[in-house]
């Protein structure tokens, strides 16, 4: 099996406790479903920066930040987008980045 790194962008932090169990409790069931899968969850991150090659930071996230991550087996690129397809974060406007991780 291959493993596929998930960038997830967009959605928003909810600020209501029973929002956050709700949005948690979301991300359990949809972690669970994947079973064996998931082989790191991940994590939200921060603001984040870019390097640009010319070496300077830009603090913005640019374009489209990144909001987190998670790294999942699957057979193919289509196996991981049925995979992403129930991702809580979808139903919240936001979108998900797909690429084969190699290992080195």
């Amino acid at each position: 099996m291959a493993k596929y790194l998930f960038v997830y962008h967009g959605g928003k932090a909810p600020t209501d406790p029973a929002e956050q169990k709700a949005v948690m409790d979301a991300w359990g069931a949809w972690f669970g479903s994947l079973g064996a899968a998931v082989i790191d969850g991940g994590n939200p991150v921060g603001q984040s920066a870019t390097v640009k090659s010319d070496g300077s930071l830009e603090k913005s996230g640019g374009a489209n930040p990144a909001s987190g991550y998670s790294l999942i087996s699957a057979s193919s690129l289509e196996d991981a987008h049925a995979k992403a397809r129930n991702c809580p974060l979808l139903k919240d406007g936001g979108t998900i980045e797909i690429a084969e991780a190699f290992d080195m």
